[in-house]
């Protein structure tokens, strides 16, 4: 699944990743830059971020909880 961030200059793109399936950390998000260099976030282009199922669903919900929060406040 890809996720396109900030007009398209971030890219998240997250998967598991079946050749690391012995490895307990075996869901990537890998995250690629593409903007000028004065306008960049990270220091390299590309980068990965190997969670566990556990971690990777705790961002999940988090990003769940933060969706659901912003929804009941809208109109305050």
């Amino acid at each position: 699944m890809s996720i396109y961030l900030l007009d398209k200059t971030l890219q998240f793109d997250i998967y598991y990743d079946c050749e690391d399936h012995d490895l307990e950390d075996n869901i990537c998000v890998t995250i690629f830059e593409r903007c000028p260099p004065d306008e960049q976030l990270l220091r390299v282009g590309e980068t990965h971020l190997y969670l566990t199922p556990d971690e990777a669903r705790q961002l999940g919900e988090a990003l769940l909880a933060a969706v659901e929060q912003s929804k009941s406040n809208k109109g305050h």
